[in-house]
């Protein structure tokens, strides 16, 4: 029969049957398989994977028909593990499974778009005045036009363009703002690397060569731990995620790996096939909870006593009643527990912990000559006072002892961990208490705030003959933690059962955890620990770090793992997920991501002071210094509002600053010349006499502030933005939804370093460009978006702290529509700057400013106590008292021909990192042949970096991680400072040098790098601090061992020398709000939390349609079952968010996991879907960040003092938010604010 009767029953063949009858042979048509056969055909499969800050790191197969994307599945040939541990594939989630939606869909921005009043004025501009620079001017000195663009920001009004035209105003406003009012006002923002490295480095190299400023990332988004720094020296170092199954004992804490680590869980589940056992931590039953042995719910922002009660457990148990040797010989070399604190007496006869003892401090130095100031002393087994190798005293000036060895002056020697039998004396010590301040939201415990308790002591005779009495840390620290040591101490605990600082009776009062929960579990960790020498590990979330006194919280985690022997041990250890922070290959990476191959230093700025600062919330600060003092400080040396602190900090140059001075950096160098002086010298004489200020003491006088921002590979406004709604005021000019009110003259604690304006300047950025795949929230206020490829249409590397392996982005297709790759959009406006700038910027000398940085030796800076040059105090010496100060010669007009090559600081300077260098001139030589190298121009013979390839290529051979032979001249580097052999640990790796044609055919592991602290090998896996440990290099703090005393002035001042539970802080941001109507129904204060959510990572995926079909489609708040039945709300009510900050809209989840008092809106919800006009603001509701401010904390802006010294996303103040509250309620009048018909009103429900 034909193929047209087939398909009529009636006509249809009767086929043979089978089985007696019960089956049939049909001979139906099958042309539809053919089409099915035709759905999933492909031309090719590409490598590739997503740039979205998402740890997973995943390779993804990218198949590709006609010329486009059709789907893509995850890749299995990751290089396998040992034989004894599970391979790390496959890795994958449901986003990263839906990107290929994007390409094509509504979402995607196909063209270059212009705000269409700002491209009015522009062209009208270009009419009057052939020169773009003056075009651009022409708007500039005109409020009224500024005004007229600023103002309608976030409100739409995009025209399409062409590249051309875009690239030339983009180059003119850069050229105008450097010219007039120099090039730290030219900003950029762009987060994690190591997502995309050279797409960021496209970005920054050309901010740099400007003299422009690159924003911090780490510390913004708040996945910074200030912990970290402080302990080790090292921002953030983790064991990859195959360690796990290594770990004999898990605690996840505040982690919740099933949904944010979700390519890694899998590690999490087979290492309880061993017998592991896996502790949940969290305030909320969340997914880590249901895949653990147990789980502990201690109330939010309790973490801190809840480990401090831990910790108690493990000194009595481990340390003091039946000592556990592998754990007292781990803290003797591997801690500051041996190390000596002076005692500085109190009125009433106690004492008070100082600094830690210095070689200087003693006679004669002790024998050491070299940064003695910088050397701490201990007392070893045989009473004898001695300075034990490896402080930071000695990785500077000379060479050979920076190292663990059990060494001092060149002697094997035992140090002693306690003073108690070795002590001249008892004496009452004061320590801090702040469990007992008061708070209508957490629970406290009444304690005297000022602890005294009884410790041994040595008195020391110093060098100028007086005497003074001396502790151990190890001491110290088992006072801190209220342990007897029978030595008649009122305020220690003889039994767990005492509610006395930080016993786990006083643990369940604070936190709401039974006590014999918090016994048990850190008796099973330590005793783990013990028997397996250190494979106990706590893998640490976020959320924990989100708060005000997050280092509380992780100094308290940190801390347990250091008394247990776990950090740098194989299973054992901290791990710290957040961000893709890990950017393996990072110092090959940054000569190209900052120019450092043509000038030196960068500008480079921590971005939560710049717009703490720039985006004016410090006019509504409520949070006092006074308030977060120690009982034990001198409040007198600490007064002023938190914006003081931070410009102290600027000033002595433990921070940065952007912009930098109160005039154009490139006019300083003609008025050195007619003063005789050079540029720096008269840059010190001109602050010295107040002729020149500091930017940020006068940030609203008109020039101080940013005025050109970049965004690229960020969601800055829709993400990251703290206090979203300041940002829409002071820094866009745009309408807000502010509802607090502005300090005035007479409220408040008023700013004595920063000159108050009445007015604050709105509207400060002139120039908004943001560079994006698809319309964000951020795009949706910016003045120009340019459209950049997706992930599976550029070239690119990826790297994560979860796996050891570097791999590619590669382009899968070409850039649809009109986009480009972010390199080629950077070089495109590169190109235009450096022909627009011709008669305006030529070849100018720019004096920069920089901070005393960690790891060179400016970290040496003032030993002992904080000088102020501007109070006469000490002098302005650059790099010492203030920032140094540096001329660095600029070529403008040559801008894109050192973009696109490498220059020739590479030949004369070398590379390195983290304190250490090598010659690179092999590499220099090898790119050159490889990339070929510019025929003429200023750049000639220079080796070419013309594609993003080529930068690749750039990365890869300069990087010891993935060229071999540079990783031997890394480790023989360190090893002259150490004075030990490292090269075996690389020498087997020579020859081996990754390509990136290489890791396009699959991913390759990397090779170990002394500036990393873990390993890469085939018989242990990476694990931080593991070369510590096994190779005795030192940390990089003040004692070259884990620091858990903190002796900076600062420090003690703010009462966190040691570590202390402090409750989160009043933000006022319910409290002292404007009246908002009340709208008929209930409402309550409640905690705002903002963990990251199921169905996006980040603001990308949210508004994804495959996403937002499998959730519930736009932006939801989660609220407990008991909050909800007070305020009549049943689930899915839209409900309304709002405090001082601002308000937002979102759909009610009411939820048993959701404990009573807290609330939950999952991160980066976009504000563009699904969102209802505020009744509170009258405006489309706001996000998450609508209802946050920043609020900074002054330990994090110390610097210039060995581990505390700033570095790029490495130390800094941070923008934490969990410590806010908001009001809830039910939203009345549902309005879409689109005249659609869709407005509804909400009743009471029961």
């Amino acid at each position: 029969m034909s193929k047209l009767l087939d398909r009529f029953r009636y006509f249809k063949q009767k086929g043979e049957t089978f089985a007696d009858g019960h089956g049939q042979v049909m001979h139906s048509n099958r042309d539809w398989e053919d089409s099915y056969r035709q759905r999933w055909q492909f031309d090719k499969i590409v490598r590739s994977t997503h740039g979205v800050n998402c740890t997973g790191s995943c390779s993804w197969k990218i198949y590709v028909k006609n010329g486009l994307v059709t789907w893509e599945i995850q890749q299995t040939d990751y290089p396998r593990t040992r034989p004894d541990l599970p391979n790390h594939e496959p890795r994958g989630c449901p986003r990263g499974a839906s990107y290929s939606w994007y390409l094509y869909s509504a979402n995607r921005l196909k063209y270059p778009l212009i705000r269409k009043r700002l491209i009015e004025l522009w062209r009208e501009a270009l009419k009057q005045h052939s020169d773009p620079v003056l075009a651009w001017a022409s708007i500039m000195n005109d409020p009224q036009k500024c005004l007229s663009y600023k103002q309608v920001r976030g409100r739409g009004g995009f025209i399409r363009s062409n590249w051309q035209e875009l690239n030339q105003l983009i180059a003119a406003a850069n050229v105008w703002t450097i010219k007039t009012y120099g090039p730290d006002r030219v900003a950029g923002f762009s987060p994690i690397p190591a997502m995309s490295m050279v797409s960021y480095a496209a970005g920054t190299r050309y901010l740099s060569l400007l003299g422009g400023t690159c924003l911090s990332f780490y510390d913004w988004y708040c996945d910074l731990p200030p912990a970290s720094p402080m302990t080790w020296g090292e921002q953030t170092d983790v064991p990859e995620s195959a360690d796990w199954y290594n770990s004999s004992y898990i605690i996840a804490w505040g982690s919740n790996v099933p949904q944010t680590r979700t390519p890694d869980a899998h590690f999490f589940t087979e290492v309880r096939y061993k017998g592991t056992k896996t502790i949940a931590i969290t305030p909320d039953y969340s997914e880590v909870a249901k895949l653990c042995d147990q789980w502990l719910a201690p109330k939010q922002g309790t973490d801190s006593a809840l480990a401090m009660a831990m910790g108690h457990v493990i000194l009595k148990e481990f340390h003091l009643d039946n000592p556990s040797d592998y754990f007292i010989n781990y803290c003797r070399r591997y801690s500051d527990m041996p190390m000596l604190v002076m005692l500085e007496p109190r009125d009433d006869g106690s004492y008070v912990p100082g600094r830690m003892v210095r070689a200087s401090d003693l006679v004669d130095g002790l024998g050491e000559s070299n940064n003695p100031q910088w050397k701490t002393v201990a007392v070893n087994t045989a009473g004898e006072l001695v300075v034990p190798n490896g402080s930071i005293g000695f990785r500077w000036g000379e060479k050979g002892k920076w190292n663990l060895e059990s060494i001092a002056a060149g002697t094997e020697t035992e140090l002693s961990l306690t003073l108690l039998g070795q002590h001249d004396a008892v004496a009452g010590v004061a320590f801090p208490y702040f469990g007992g301040i008061e708070n209508p939201h957490f629970r406290s415990v009444k304690h005297n705030p000022v602890l005294v308790r009884q410790l041994p002591v040595k008195n020391l005779t110093l060098a100028d003959g007086s005497t003074c009495p001396v502790v151990s840390v190890y001491d110290l620290v088992l006072a801190n933690y209220g342990l007897d040591r029978g030595l008649e101490d009122e305020n220690s605990a003889k039994d767990y059962a005492e509610i006395k600082p930080y016993t786990p009776a006083w643990g369940e009062q604070i936190t709401g955890v039974p006590r014999q929960y918090i016994e048990t579990i850190a008796r099973e960790f330590a005793d783990t620990a013990h028997k397996t020498h250190g494979r106990s590990m706590i893998i640490l979330g976020a959320g924990v770090n989100h708060w005000y006194h997050m280092d509380m919280n992780y100094r308290g985690m940190i801390n347990m793992l250091i008394f247990c022997g776990c950090v740098g041990q194989s299973g054992g250890g901290w791990a710290h997920y957040v961000g893709q922070e890990k950017l393996r290959p990072q110092t090959g990476w940054l000569p190209l991501a900052f120019a450092l191959d043509w000038n030196r230093p960068p500008r480079q700025m921590n971005s939560t002071s710049f717009f703490y600062n720039h985006s004016s919330q410090w006019r509504y600060e409520k949070v006092t210094a006074q308030e977060l003092l120690s009982p034990l400080a001198d409040a007198s040396k600490y007064s002023g509002h938190l914006i003081d602190f931070n410009v102290r900090a600027e000033r002595m140059g433990w921070l940065p600053s952007a912009p930098q001075l109160g005039r154009n950096p490139l006019s300083l160098k003609a008025e050195a010349d007619k003063a005789g002086l050079s540029p720096a010298e008269f840059t010190v004489q001109a602050l010295k006499s107040g002729e020149l200020r500091m930017a940020c003491e006068q940030p609203d006088n008109g020039s101080n502030h940013p005025r050109n921002l970049f965004v690229w590979r960020s969601n800055l406004l829709g993400s990251s933005g703290k206090g979203h709604e300041y940002m829409q005021k002071y820094l866009l000019g745009t309408k807000s939804g502010i509802q607090g009110e502005e300090l005035g003259p007479t409220e408040g604690i008023q700013p004595e370093e920063v000159e108050w304006q009445t007015a604050a300047i709105e509207g400060k950025l002139d120039l908004l460009v943001t560079l994006d795949f698809r319309m964000s929230s951020t795009c949706l206020f910016s003045d120009i978006v340019l459209p950049t490829a997706t992930w599976y249409e550029k070239d690119d590397m990826n790297t994560s702290d979860m796996h050891p392996f570097i791999h590619p982005l590669s382009a899968a297709v070409d850039p649809a529509w009109e986009s480009r790759s972010d390199w080629e959009i950077y070089k495109g406006i590169a190109k235009a700057f450096s022909q627009v700038c011709i008669g305006h910027l030529g070849k100018e000398t720019d004096v920069v400013l920089q901070p005393l940085l960690h790891d060179s030796p400016a970290e040496l800076s003032q030993p002992c106590e904080v000088l102020d040059w501007r109070k006469g105090e000490c002098d302005l010496i650059p790099g010492k008292t203030a920032p140094n100060i540096v001329a660095v010669e600029r070529d403008y007009p040559a801008t894109y021909e050192r973009f696109t090559s490498l220059g020739p600081l590479m030949d004369k300077l070398g590379n390195g990192g983290k304190g250490i260098s090598w010659n690179t001139q092999d590499e220099i030589d090898f790119l050159g042949k490889l990339n070929y190298t510019k025929r003429d121009g200023p750049a000639q013979g220079r080796p070419l970096i013309d594609t993003a390839i080529d930068a690749s290529e750039v990365i890869l051979a300069l990087a010891p991680e993935t060229n071999g032979h540079v990783a031997v001249k890394a480790w023989q580097a360190l090893g002259e400072i150490t004075g030990r052999e490292h090269t075996h640990l690389a020498l087997h790796k020579e020859d081996e040098k990754i390509r990136f044609r290489d890791i396009q055919a699959q991913p390759r592991k990397i090779i170990s790098s002394p500036t990393w602290s873990g390993l890469e090998s085939d018989h242990v896996s990476y694990n931080a601090g593991y070369t510590n440990v096994h190779e005795l290099i030192p940390w990089r703090t003040l004692s070259g061992r884990q620091q858990l005393y903190q002796d900076h002035p600062w420090m003690r001042a703010f009462g966190e020398s040691l570590v202390a539970y402090r409750p989160p802080i009043d933000t006022r941001s319910v409290s002292e709000m404007r009246q908002i109507p009340p709208n008929g129904f209930p409402e309550k204060a409640l905690n705002f939390l903002t963990p990251h959510q199921k169905w996006g990572i980040h603001s990308t995926y949210s508004e994804n349609l495959l996403m937002l079909t499998l959730s519930r489609g736009g932006p939801i708040v989660w609220i407990s079952e008991t909050d909800a039945r007070e305020l009549t709300i049943v689930d899915n009510d839209w409900v309304e968010v709002f405090n001082a900050n601002g308000a937002l809209t979102a759909r009610a989840v009411v939820s048993q996991r959701v404990p009573p008092g807290m609330t939950m809106m999952y991160h980066a919800q976009e504000r563009i879907m699904n969102i209802p006009g505020s009744e509170v603001t009258g405006m489309r509701g706001g996000i998450h960040n609508s209802v946050t401010r920043v609020c900074p904390k002054p330990t994090h802006m110390i610097g210039g003092y060995a581990q505390l010294a700033w570095g790029f996303n490495y130390y800094g103040t941070v923008g934490s938010n969990r410590d806010e509250f908001i009001m809830i309620r039910k939203m009345k009048n549902v309005n879409w604010l689109d005249d659609e018909g869709r407005d509804q009103v909400q009743e009471a429900k029961k």
